[in-house]
């Protein structure tokens, strides 16, 4: 079996990957004056002092994952299992070889998981980025409902994404820290000028900021038209937000007209549907110059068209919608480059948010450049510049053969089928935030967990695989593992929850030791000991090693355990904004969060096309969840006094 095919079958079954930060990073502080001084080398020194990813003992993880079974699969099923994990890992087997190869791997390279990662998870993938595998940003609703104001914002923000980006080049960015252990930087240097670009089988990713001579333009996008917009004087300081405003009009004047051929809409197709459009595309000379320069734009701004109103009630949820995939080929799915790994989407009608593409980093690093985008934007005033003319942004150009025109109305039939199965749903849950578990010596993490695993039990009446995103910075070049959130414990809590003979007190002894499991096995994960990465290896090792794929890879039990019907992860944030995406299967929900000090915001997705899941339902449920563990503990505080 070829490595891509394996690798397309685990990803298949992979989540996103952000990370979950459980333990909370010491504040960036980034909106300061910006050190005008390079420090060369810093960055460099910083990852060298970081250790190597370890890779955990067998016997350790073939116990952590028979235990990690109990509560999602049968007793029958478990104890078929058990035989082929002792089979597996007995002295001398096939276990034991391969890890023998997994840690001489770890002993080679920088880090043994990275590349087989980036790979397995995003490279190898090849459904479509747009929905299954990019998150985006909801930011709350700007206060502006003409293309001045939107222009104006933009304007702001394309400033405040270039101070940023003077931090980085700078090697001045802060380094961040998880406790009192330094974390690995390397993320933020791969966000900004890259690009991912379709192949026949496997992706790859582009990045310009190391080359001779690094990219001063972005890229912006008006009524589905394409403008490479340099940002940077001749003597390389940035343009100010009034220069930027300017450059701004020139291009919304020169893109009234929608274009009829939405050439963006083709990054949204499946990998090597793509990968072939793609090749398609490019033979043309202008259309090849045109693809470079976006792909190797610093970022890219949408400017958005109004979408159709809605209630309040469903703005929020609407606006999710439209940054995850632009709403369909009458709206603004076409205004977009879904390869890019940093997309702004700024409406007319005060809706805002990014997308990104996630094979070069977590949700973190970008979710810190957006809360100092966010202060900048409130602090920076437009200043009248100096009237130095600037040349005309110029527009990329695409010359459109019959063939790509077949190309584009095929994209956007399967982007609208795309646009309609999506299900998503946003809510603001605000009789507490993180202020409350924090109140009762709980992890507010290990707290929404738990209430999550007692609305899905509700619903489902069993508990189910869930996947929360570990990080692993605290290793080089460290990416994620995951957290297994349904425990023993929690099945033993959500279990006992309705049931009226027992008492309060129990339940909250329940509810306590089910926040402490998932705490454990957090900090298990950060530390490089938890099972999902390492079996993964074990098997990508069978593969490299041409040997027959292992039965404990072949079981039915590990079909289960990959099958994540909860794709979580928590991304905290200063600002008040959630982050959504798809989930990974096809009966499963994807759900992300963000707890502030008193209310915490959800993102929900589902597929409309499973009769069995509704991203309304499980937001309804999960509310009732954490109002009813919140009045659990305040009865069960009453009755002890």
């Amino acid at each position: 079996m070829s490595l891509q095919l394996t690798s397309a079958i685990i990803s298949r079954q992979l989540p996103h990957f952000f990370m979950a930060k459980p333990v909370i990073l010491r504040s960036l502080g980034l909106v300061k004056p910006v050190s005008l001084t390079k420090i060369p080398g810093r960055y460099l020194a910083h990852q060298e002092g970081l250790p190597h990813l370890p890779v955990p003992p067998l016997k350790q993880t073939l116990e952590r994952y028979l235990l990690a079974l109990k509560p999602i699969i049968s007793q029958e099923e478990w104890n078929h299992t058990q035989e082929l994990v002792q089979e597996f890992g007995k002295p001398g087997g096939v276990g034991e070889r391969l890890q023998k190869g997994l840690e001489r791997r770890a002993r080679k390279t920088e880090n043994w998981l990275s590349d087989w990662w980036l790979q397995t998870a995003y490279l190898d993938y090849r459904m479509p980025v747009v929905v299954h595998s990019s998150p985006g940003v909801v930011l709350p609703k700007l206060q502006f409902d003409d293309c001045q104001g939107q222009l104006r914002y933009a304007a702001k923000l394309i400033a405040g994404v270039l101070d940023f980006k003077t931090i980085i080049d700078n090697e001045t960015l802060p380094v961040e820290y998880l406790g009192e252990k330094p974390l690995c930087m390397n993320q933020y240097y791969q966000i900004l000028s890259s690009c991912r670009i379709p192949g026949a089988k496997r992706d790859s990713v582009v990045n310009y900021t190391r080359v001779k001579n690094p990219p001063t333009h972005i890229t912006v996008v008006h009524n589905l038209q394409f403008f490479q917009l340099d940002v940077y004087n001749s003597d390389g300081s940035p343009l100010t937000v009034d220069q930027i405003y300017s450059q701004l009009e020139k291009i919304w004047n020169s893109s009234l007209q929608t274009n009829k051929e939405p050439v963006g809409m083709l990054t949204s197709q499946h990998r090597n549907t793509w990968a072939v459009a793609y090749n398609n595309l490019i033979k043309d000379k202008t259309n090849k110059e045109s693809v470079r320069t976006i792909q190797k734009s610093i970022f890219t701004v949408c400017l958005d068209a109004p979408m159709p109103r809605v209630s309040d009630e469903l703005y929020k949820s609407r606006v999710a919608a439209q940054i995850l995939h632009g709403g369909g080929s009458r709206w603004n799915s076409g205004n977009r480059w879904f390869d890019k790994t940093l997309q702004f989407i700024i409406g007319e009608d005060g809706s805002c948010g990014l997308i990104y593409e996630h094979s070069p980093a977590e949700g973190p690093p970008i979710v810190s450049l957006l809360d100092h985008i966010v202060e900048y934007t409130k602090k920076c005033e437009m200043v009248r510049s100096p009237m130095i003319p600037l040349s005309m942004p110029k527009k990329l150009r695409f010359n459109i053969t019959p063939e790509i025109k077949q190309d584009i109305e095929k994209a956007k039939q399967n982007l609208n089928i795309m646009v309609h199965d999506l299900d998503i749903k946003v809510m603001v849950f605000d009789l507490y935030g993180k202020n409350f578990p924090k109140s009762q010596m709980m992890s507010p993490d290990a707290f929404i967990q738990v209430a999550l695993q007692l609305a899905y039990f509700r619903i489902y009446k069993c508990s189910c695989a869930t996947y929360e995103s570990a990080s692993l910075r605290m290793f080089r070049l460290g990416r994620t593992d995951t957290i297994r959130s349904a425990s023993v414990s929690s099945l033993a809590f959500v279990q006992a929850v309705d049931d009226t003979t027992k008492a309060n007190t129990e339940k909250v002894e329940l509810l306590r030791d089910a926040v402490k499991a998932h705490r454990a096995y957090t900090d298990m994960a950060i530390r490089g000991h938890a099972i999902d990465r390492h079996l993964l290896g074990l098997k990508l090792q069978s593969i490299e090693d041409l040997v027959s794929i292992p039965e404990i890879f072949m079981d039915t039990s590990y079909a289960v355990a990959m099958h994540f019907n909860l794709s979580t992860s928590q991304v905290p944030a200063k600002t008040d904004c959630v982050m959504c995406f798809g989930p990974v299967v096809p009966d499963g929900y994807g759900v992300c969060y963000n707890a502030m000090d008193d209310h915490i915001n959800f993102a929900i997705s589902a597929y409309n096309s499973c009769a069995d899941t509704n991203a309304a339902r499980l937001a309804h449920y999960l509310e009732n969840a954490l109002q009813d563990m919140h009045s659990l503990i305040l009865q069960s505080q009453k009755s002890k006094l």
